[in-house]
Order: C-alpha cells, then structure tokens, then sequence
C-alpha cells in the first residue's frame, strides 16, 4: 500500500481584510508533495510566497481549502495541536537564523527538545551529534555573535533537524550569506535531500532554486508552472 503525500493542498484560500479592502494572497492553490521531494518556490513580491510559507509551516491557517501532513488535516486541528504538530513535524530555517543570543550553540540546537520534555543528558548528546554533523564540532560552546554568517546557519540547520522533522522549510536560507558560505548550506541541503528529507525553500535567487529537483512558480497567489527536473 503506497503512502500519502507528504503535502497536500487542496483549493487554498487565503485573504485578508485591510481595512475596506479584501487582499487574496492565495487564490484557490493546489499542490501535492511527495515524501523526500526537494522543491523551490519562486515568484515576485507579492505573488503569495510568504503567505504560503506560513501556512506549510502551521503558522496560519487558511480562509478555506485543505492542508493534509502526512495522515492529517491541519486546517481542522485546534490551536494546541496545531502548536504540537508544528514543534514534532516540522524544521524551520530562516533567513536571519533566528538564534538566540545568550545561548551557545549546542544550546540553540536543543531548543526544541527541552519543549518536548527531553531529558537533558539525551538532548544534549543529540545536539552534539547533530553539530558535528553540520561541521561545528569546534564551535559547540561559541555564541552566535562569535559565529560567521555561514557557520550561525548551520546553528539553524541543526536546531532544524533536532525533532527528525517530516519536512524542512528553508526561507531565503542563503539569502544573507557571501557566495561561499551559500554553496555551503546548498550543499548540505543537497545532502539532506540524499538522505531522504524532504525540504520546501523559499528563494528569489534562479541559481539557488535550480539546486532543488522541482520547480515552483506563484503569480498572483496562484501556481503559474511546476517544473520537475
């Protein structure tokens, strides 16, 4: 018996009311992502990209339409099980990083297992783990602040595989990173899809989209091509 798609979007919707104006940012979309694809989402500003970030990762919830993960119908749960579904399932990366300051960088990894209960000799031993993997062996006790851009990425890459997520979402992930530190993380990334993770980024860069093997493309909160390589 095969098993469901990873993703599976049916006829989203998503508006917004700005004061007397009603704002479609998703206008009827439908996708279906199979597990372990590595795909990019591309568009102009304005075309929807953010907006359908934030309902793959459980951050919003659409105006209508289905968001099946994996067996479950996200649109449907309420507000605590959605929270648990997003911090058990799913691996965030973001532009900026988002780590936080004061802690080192084992410590940043371990973040979403202290708010699942871990035990703290185990979250610390698979925080390591995953460190060494990412080539931060040598940097477990630094600050982010005394990290390069490209090595506070990884940080982020690493706190985003902590949970064994079933997708990884990268947002503009190279985007403030120097060309060498961007071939880097693409490269783990590529490594990360060889492994079978499945990864969903968000770019605006053609070069950087033409590393995943699927190609999407939004205009006007609608899917304008989908391109398998």
């Amino acid at each position: 018996m095969s098993r469901p798609p990873i993703v599976r979007l049916e006829n989203i919707r998503k508006t917004y009311q700005m004061g007397l104006i009603t704002v479609e940012a998703l206008r009827g979309l439908s996708l279906v992502i199979e597990t372990g694809e590595y795909l990019s989402i591309m568009g102009p500003s304005g075309c929807g990209k953010s907006t359908l970030l934030n309902l793959l990762g459980c951050l919003d919830r659409p105006t209508s339409g289905a968001y099946y993960l994996g067996d479950d119908d996200v649109a449907q749960l309420q507000d605590d099980d959605l929270s648990a579904l997003r911090g058990a399932r799913l691996g965030f990366i973001f532009q900026s990083y988002n780590l936080i300051q004061q802690l080192t960088v084992v410590e940043n990894i371990e973040i979403p297992l202290y708010y699942q209960g871990w035990p703290q000799d185990k979250s610390r031993a698979l925080a390591e783990q995953l460190a060494t993997r990412v080539g931060l062996k040598d940097r477990l006790e630094h600050k982010p602040y005394e990290l390069s851009g490209g090595q506070q990425q990884r940080v982020a890459i690493a706190r985003a595989l902590v949970n064994d997520p079933l997708v990884i979402l990268a947002d503009e992930a190279t985007g403030n990173l120097d060309s060498t530190s961007g071939a880097e993380i693409l490269n783990i990334f590529d490594d990360l899809h060889h492994q079978g993770k499945t990864l969903i980024m968000i770019t605006h860069d053609d070069d950087v989209a033409q590393r995943a093997e699927r190609n999407v493309r939004l205009r006007d909160g609608q899917i304008e091509s989908d391109v398998r390589r």
